[in-house]
């Protein structure tokens, strides 16, 4: 291979200098690419963190079991999707069955959202409940209604745009939930406010003062303070996930037929390769023991605190971790099929099953929501009816 780089120079992808592969000693083999650089030093950097000094063009491609994946409605469980998207029955953000260490530790889009809406939000509806405390207090009506407009219209329909749209796909989709009597009451509160202050004349009475803008604004602040707080409660589950995934190592030590030794991405190990686990490393994946010997942790799996020693033909487990000694192992179990994936499995089953309290109050909800509109309808038309002209 170094009589193809003879007259081609390269890169080196940590400091930018321009490197001749035939004549530097420091290259890294990743993804079946070799990659050459101008020290020892940055071809260390490069080997504890290539995706740092990868460019998009040289990333390797995902691995194939990510195209599998499946995501499912944080509140509706039965959705099921293969690929991120909005609940079709409640509208909020599919989230992935199994996350992966990356995913848990980056930032979560809809509760930045939320807490985004929220604020500001809440910036606007504290002086709106000052001013609906107006008759107690020395200012025109006139001024109070045109302040509480003025206040009132981003919180319902900037900081309730979400809302709004789930109670619509709640309606198309006929499965009405509490996002439809939110999206149903504010909307009508600030409609017919909005109608009660600038055209008076529309309405059967004239008093304009009767208008319900603190109303629909503290609903709306509420309900984004609700889905602030249950974002940051199922961040935090992911707690328990990301100890167990921290658990496997990035990357292996693969030794070849001809018994070099290279290391290569967890997800590139396959079943049967020779791997070598150094001492005060965790074991990457499930395997058997080749060469050597030592006393491996496997509290994360017993929860006995005592090593146990390890030979040859003895089974070790991915996630748990090597003692002072140095061995050879045959990979057998990789990617999901390792212990520790199973149990991250189980992990995230259980934080999204559902309690029998939750499908009961699913229940109450499909059967109260309805009712409700259909109180409110007969109610507004029996007071057209029999109401004071």
């Amino acid at each position: 291979m170094q009589g193809d780089f003879v007259n081609t120079k390269v890169k080196d992808l940590v400091c930018g200098m321009t490197v001749d592969p035939a004549a530097t000693l420091h290259q890294v083999h990743h993804c079946g690419e070799n990659y050459h650089f101008c020290s020892a030093g940055c071809a260390q950097k490069f080997r504890s963190d290539p995706q740092k000094y990868l460019t998009p063009e040289k990333q390797p491609a995902p691995p194939q079991a990510q195209s599998g994946r499946e995501y499912s409605c944080p509140m509706h469980p039965e959705v099921v999707s293969d690929r991120p998207g909005a609940c079709p029955k409640c509208g909020m953000a599919l989230e992935p069955r199994v996350t992966t260490l990356d995913e848990i530790e980056q930032d979560d889009p809809e509760l930045r959202n939320m807490a985004r809406r929220f604020w500001i939000s809440l910036a606007f509806t504290v002086p709106l409940l000052v001013l609906a405390m107006a008759p107690a207090l020395p200012i025109a009506p006139w001024f109070v209604d045109w302040a509480e407009f003025l206040l009132a219209t981003p919180v319902v329909l900037w900081g309730g745009w979400p809302f709004f749209q789930r109670a619509w796909n709640s309606v198309r989709l006929r499965s009405l939930n509490m996002f439809t009597l939110i999206g149903l009451g504010t909307g009508v509160a600030y409609v017919y406010s909005a109608v009660a202050l600038l055209f008076p004349a529309l309405l059967p009475t004239r008093r304009i003062n009767q208008t319900y803008f603190e109303a629909a604004a503290v609903i709306i602040t509420l309900v984004l303070l609700g889905q602030m707080l249950e974002g940051r409660a199922r961040k935090s589950t992911g707690g328990a996930i990301r100890a167990l995934l921290s658990l496997t190592p990035k990357v292996a030590h693969r030794i070849a037929n001809d018994g070099s030794e290279s290391e290569i991405p967890l997800a590139d190990v396959q079943p049967g390769e020779r791997l070598r686990v150094r001492p005060g490393e965790n074991i990457p994946v499930d395997g058997v023991l080749l060469e050597g010997g030592s006393s491996v942790d496997e509290s994360m799996i017993t929860g006995e605190s005592i090593p146990v020693e390890k030979h040859v033909n003895d089974a070790v487990t991915g996630g748990t971790v090597n003692g002072t000694g140095a061995f050879l192992m045959r990979a057998e179990r990789v990617g999901s099929e390792t212990v520790l994936s199973h149990i991250v499995r189980m992990v995230a089953e259980a934080q999204r099953t559902r309690a029998p309290i939750q499908r009961l109050a699913d229940k109450v909800a499909s059967i109260f929501v309805p009712v409700v509109i259909g109180i409110a309808v007969v109610t507004f038309i029996a007071w057209l009816a029999l109401g004071p002209q």
